[in-house]
């Protein structure tokens, strides 16, 4: 790996382990192998624009291991409301094995309002974000809406979990509640 790559890799290690407010230029260096500080300011402008691309490096990466995932727990024979309890456990599995990047995003919103920049880019990740969930919950659509939708429900399960693994909702329990609500 080069210099920016190794940056990325320290970075990320750093999201995980003390978070986006508490990771400092000299972390992310130490993280990345001993690359200079100053390789940050050259490959990426600032310690925050690094943070960015890390997380949205292993946000893609986890999107495409949800996409796998969910592909594997396909159950084309049953109802839909079957296929979307279905669906919304292996995200809760994906939640739970991927804690660390969830930790992290949950700090780097709480960055976006001290920081444009990380704002902008997480509106900007939303979008993508939003269409990838309504494709992945069989809806082939460009209302943003259901993407909208189901961004909502993954944040907010995102946090209960992170909160409370043991009574945050199963995907059955969306299921019933979605049930329920239609009803």
């Amino acid at each position: 790996m080069g210099n920016r790559e190794d940056l990325l890799a320290g970075a990320r290690h750093c999201l995980y382990e003390k978070g986006y407010a508490r990771t400092t230029v000299r972390d992310i260096a130490t993280a990345a192998g001993g690359v200079s500080m100053a390789a940050i300011g050259y490959h990426f402008g600032s310690k925050e624009a690094l943070l960015n691309e890390a997380l949205a490096e292993a946000n893609r990466e986890w999107g495409a291991e949800l996409e796998r995932a969910i592909s594997a727990a396909a159950q084309p024979d049953s109802t839909p409301l079957e296929r979307f309890a279905t669906k919304w456990a292996a995200v809760i599995d994906s939640i739970g094995t991927h804690r660390g990047l969830w930790a992290a995003t949950f700090d780097t919103i709480a960055q976006a309002g001290h920081d444009s920049a990380t704002r902008d880019q997480l509106a900007g990740a939303l979008d993508e974000a939003r269409t990838g969930l309504a494709r992945l919950f069989e809806h082939e659509t460009t209302d943003p809406t259901i993407g909208a939708f189901y961004q909502a429900v993954l944040t907010g399960l995102a946090a209960q979990y992170l909160i409370d693994p043991e009574r945050a909702p199963t995907g059955a329990d969306l299921a019933e509640a979605v049930r329920r609500i239609t009803a």
